[in-house]
């Protein structure tokens, strides 16, 4: 079974400086939520910055994980999108 942390610790190996945060959105351990921040997406689309995060689960993202709401940011966008908070 996957969890919040292993799941997070697979991001974040697969993507190069960076952040992550992740949830278990139902207390089963398939169903995560996650926001990933990271310059390594600065200038990708978003659909480019999504497969990154998928290709960092890998296999997992069939078998263990159901369902991965994906969030991503710039460090920059990071900062636009909390500024004043």
């Amino acid at each position: 079974k996957m969890d919040a942390d292993k799941v997070r610790e697979l991001i974040q190996s697969g993507i190069p400086n960076s952040t992550a945060e992740v949830i278990d959105t139902t207390g089963t351990n398939d169903h995560f939520s996650a926001v990933i921040i990271s310059n390594s997406f600065e200038g990708l689309s978003l659909i480019e910055q999504h497969q990154m995060v998928y290709k960092s689960v890998g296999a997992h993202m069939t078998n263990e994980i159901h369902a991965l709401e994906i969030k991503t940011f710039s460090e920059k966008k990071w900062k636009e999108k909390n500024r004043g908070k």
